[in-house]
């Protein structure tokens, strides 16, 4: 049991000394201030892409409500169009059957 207990404590201790490095921490502000410019840089390049983004989605969203209107304005004039057509196709038929023409249908419908 004694061998085991000496590689326990072999293995719990840290072989390497920590005593830091004069000369890195020394470095070490200038380092931190050097990361931390990066990282603002990166930051700002990160806004501006995001804003140029939120502008594109917006020009896009108002392209596509103007699409919307466009197919609902459409969507109308079709209804209109198509009520119309069925009024007339109504008044047809009864002027048929006043006149006794009996209907055919044909492949274009009349």
């Amino acid at each position: 049991m004694p061998q085991e207990d000496w590689n326990l404590q072999q293995v719990q201790e840290n072989p390497y000394s920590q005593v830091p490095d004069p000369f890195d921490v020394e470095r070490q502000p200038q380092q931190l201030e050097r990361r931390v410019r990066e990282l603002e840089r990166q930051n700002e390049r990160q806004t501006r892409e995001l804003n140029r983004q939120n502008q594109e989605i917006t020009r896009i969203n108002r392209e596509v409500n103007r699409i919307n209107q466009e197919i609902s304005r459409l969507s109308q004039a079709d209804q209109r169009h198509t009520n119309r057509l069925n009024r007339l196709n109504q008044r047809l038929r009864a002027v048929e059957r006043n006149l006794n023409i009996p209907f055919t249908a044909t492949d274009d419908g009349f």
